[in-house]
């Protein structure tokens, strides 16, 4: 639950007055032009800046009284560019916690990569980076993915994450998705409106501020701002298939 937040960066204030209840088990999407903050409302879920004003809780306690540990046991980040080891897939996928072989080739296979891996000469042994295999940003994002699997945590936090996949990536991310975001509290800041048209709350944010929020079918019915990015973004879809 985001109370009456406000945040600034460099000075310059990002977040006015935000207000945001996600309700246990929901599906929330924010939606909205590049640089309206987004981004920035899931990153101070996870504490990576702290607010000025208002709070942030999650079960009802302020995350400022939630040790750094303890929040990251309870929120998983999927982002759009993800962090990657120089070093083996497996290692990639385990990032240090006490998981088997079993679990981790488990949560590949939800993940939608094990096929991938098992393709590779060295298979989960295979090295990502520098001397090693190159990924794609798909395959990154479907690693990313594994881990958070493999956290099982009850909040899912998505920034972006098909943003920039070709379309076999992308059906395989869908699927994936829908396997990690099962019975979780998710938050998803997306672009591409299609993934999120059935999320039970989308909440469209301008400079910092929500300026509409509820279902697509609501939203649409209003024939205001999101109802605007909808259309835009069938014509931008359209015009890319001719």
């Amino acid at each position: 639950k985001y109370e009456n937040i406000t945040f600034a960066y460099n000075k310059t204030k990002v977040i006015n007055n935000f207000s945001l209840d996600i309700k246990v088990g929901s599906t929330v999407a924010l939606v909205g032009p590049s640089g309206s903050g987004k981004t920035t409302i899931g990153l101070l879920a996870g504490r990576f800046w702290d607010i000025s004003e208002g709070k942030i809780t999650v079960d009802g306690i302020d995350i400022k009284d939630i040790s750094y540990d303890s929040l990251m046991d309870k929120i998983s980040f999927v982002f759009q560019d993800t962090f990657m080891l120089h070093d083996t897939i497996y290692e990639n996928i385990k990032m240090g916690k006490n998981y088997n072989s079993e679990q981790i080739e488990d949560a590949a296979k939800k993940a939608q990569i094990h096929d991938f891996i098992m393709s590779l000469p060295d298979k989960y042994e295979t090295k990502i980076g520098e001397g090693g295999v190159k990924l794609s940003g798909g395959e990154q994002q479907r690693i990313s993915i594994a881990r958070a699997i493999l956290k099982d945590t009850p909040i899912v936090i998505l920034d972006e994450v098909t943003s920039y996949s070709d379309i076999e990536n992308e059906t395989k991310i869908q699927a994936a998705l829908k396997t990690l975001l099962k019975g979780k509290t998710a938050l998803i800041i997306a672009h591409r409106l299609y993934t999120i048209k059935n999320a039970d709350n989308i909440v469209f944010m301008n400079k910092g501020k929500i300026v509409e929020q509820g279902t697509h079918e609501e939203l649409l019915k209003n024939k205001a701002d999101y109802w605007h990015l909808w259309s835009l973004y069938n014509e931008e879809t359209e015009g890319q298939k001719c």
